[in-house]
């Protein structure tokens, strides 16, 4: 479906889907917004003409639309599993469509397109970023309207994508790898602290890192010290000599983004390079509208969006760029999740008789004095909805810091570590948002734990992605992990989990061979097994509107050290 229509008519199709009845434009902009896409009546009208056009909606007068046969058909098969694969496919699509000579500066770049109210004090701190060389280029392009105080505008920004077009152009093999942010010291970048991959993920990478506690970009103006957006890519070491010209030329064009080209082999920022390759980091062209959401404002960040023409472009500011050469890598590599994973999934040994052993642990902490209103929400949450609990296990442990109280949950991946013991091999696949409502539920969003060097339901959480409250009631987005079997240990993955389940675990599904397990699609030969996030009862803390730092995936914990609701 994603290869047909954008995202948004997809969730357009499944609203009109789940509604079973005609609804006109308003009513599915409001579902939409509850969504997290906030386009008006007139967009979905025109939405709807290009679903009308396809045959998937049909107009019944003037009450609205209703989905046909065919966009049932369409949704049935075109749901997560595609969009998982959609997302680089679309970089792919963005970077041929890249056709800005560097020499000249004539052709078309890709941009991010932002949307805000326009005010003096955010005009001064985009202004503010740009100046300081904290962007891919200085050159936007507002649309629509002139920009007017108070107004919404939307403004286009260089996504950091476009090098990646600039180097294809000339003939260079570019493969796109990771969105993540780079920690600045004293001006300074310093390494890659997280990392997403651009495969198999249903999120653009720097889409989950544009949270406002996630970035400090104001922070690295100030005083040189902070995090910023940045992605990275892979080049061929027989292309670096022209690429190193082909970023000079992009220099004297005012896009100005990188922040370090390696040479053969290298790391780059913490990030391993293999040999005959270049690794080269670029800041994200999102980071002035991630300062603008650090300051507090409102602003509707789109990634790679749409490509046009360098030309229309104009430059806010004159950059001078503060950021300092890297120099040689002195700090460590990038952690990858996986890794850590593993080595805990090897130690778990729960004993399924015994109900005793170490199992794997979320680690999360919150502000001491709301730990009361923090354990009701927990034993509602617990009591109301165990399905979606991993366990029923969980222990108060002391903050890192004066004034804050920690939480330890089990971790999903303990249930991996249980089937491993018992001689099931299991591969952790994606940790995903699970919807339901009254129906079958399924996934609307998944992030692959492969590639990623944090669990993808830390970024979820942090953005406010879950209603794990509304869930445990009958309707709503919780938190939930996959992982596979090869399909000929199904029988005996079925018997250790029937156990698992009466030591007091959560179990959601066990797909059948090659069956796509709540519309996300599984390796052929294998099986796909479902298990509620262990931070389920920590994000419904968030939505009470508590301050809550999750860590998930944290360390062991003997299960006779916990206690259970």
């Amino acid at each position: 479906m994603p290869q047909e229509t954008d995202r948004k008519m997809m969730e357009i199709l499944r609203i009109l889907a789940d509604r079973e009845e005609v609804l006109g434009a308003k009513t599915i902009a409001e579902e939409l917004k509850k969504k997290g896409y906030d386009l008006g009546e007139r967009a979905v009208r025109y939405h709807m003409r290009i679903l009308d056009e396809k045959g998937f909606t049909e107009r019944i007068g003037y009450a609205g639309r209703q989905i046909t046969n065919k966009g049932l058909k369409e949704l049935e098969k075109g749901l997560i599993y595609d969009q998982v694969d959609f997302i680089f496919s679309k970089f792919e699509d963005m970077i041929y469509q890249t056709t800005l000579n560097p020499s000249d500066g004539t052709g078309k770049v890709i941009v991010n397109t932002s949307s805000f109210k326009y005010e003096k004090n955010v005009m001064e701190i985009l202004k503010s970023v740009f100046k300081k060389g904290i962007a891919v280029s200085p050159y936007v392009k507002f649309l629509d309207t002139i920009p007017k105080e108070g107004g919404e505008v939307k403004l286009e920004t260089v996504c950091g994508t476009t090098i990646d077009g600039m180097l294809l152009g000339k003939g260079i093999p570019v493969i796109p790898k990771y969105g993540g942010i780079v920690n600045v010291e004293d001006y300074i970048p310093t390494r890659f602290t997280e990392l997403i991959s651009y495969k198999k993920t249903s999120m653009t990478p720097l889409e989950a890192f544009t949270d406002k506690n996630m970035t400090s970009v104001l922070e690295v103006i100030d005083n040189g010290n902070g995090s910023i957006p940045a992605n990275f890519r892979l080049i061929p070491k027989s292309a670096r000599e022209n690429a190193v010209k082909i970023f000079e030329n992009l220099q004297k064009l005012g896009i100005i983004g990188l922040l370090k080209m390696g040479n053969e082999g290298e790391s780059v920022l913490g990030i391993p390079v293999d040999d005959n390759m270049v690794g080269i980091a670029v800041i994200g062209g999102i980071a002035p509208l991630c300062a603008a959401k650090e300051a507090g404002f409102d602003v509707n960040i789109k990634l790679a969006e749409n490509t046009i023409e360098f030309g229309e472009m104009q430059s806010l500011v004159k950059p001078k760029p503060i950021l300092k050469n890297t120099g040689p890598e002195i700090h460590g590599k990038v952690k990858f999740l996986l890794s850590k994973a593993w080595n805990l999934i090897y130690q778990v040994d729960f004993d399924l008789e015994t109900h005793s052993g170490n199992v794997i642990s979320n680690l999360s902490y919150i502000k001491t004095d709301e730990l009361d209103d923090a354990l009701d929400i927990f034993e509602e949450v617990m009591n109301t909805g165990p399905q979606y609990c991993t366990s029923k296990y969980f222990k108060i442990i002391p903050g890192k810091e004066a004034g804050q109280t920690g939480i330890a949950t089990v971790c999903s991946l303990t249930l991996d570590g249980i089937l491993v013991k018992n001689g099931v091999s299991t591969t952790p696949q994606y940790g995903g948002i699970l919807e339901s409502d009254g129906k079958e539920p399924r996934f609307i969003e998944l992030t692959a734990y492969s590639g990623s060097s944090l669990d993808p339901h830390e970024i979820y959480i942090a953005k406010g992605m879950t209603s794990v409250s509304d869930a445990i009631k009958g309707a709503g987005r919780v938190l939930a992990s996959l992982r596979e079997i090869p399909y000929i240990a199904r029988p005996s993955a079925v018997d250790v989990l029937e156990e698992v389940q009466d030591a007091g675990f959560s179990v959601l599904k066990i797909g059948k061979p090659s069956e796509l397990v709540y519309n996300a699609k599984v390796e052929r030969y294998h099986v796909g097994i479902v298990a509620p996030g262990g931070l389920n009862p920590i994000a419904a803390l968030k939505e009470h509107g508590m301050d809550v730092e999750p860590k998930a995936v944290e360390t062991l914990m003997k299960v006779s050290d916990m206690e259970e609701f």
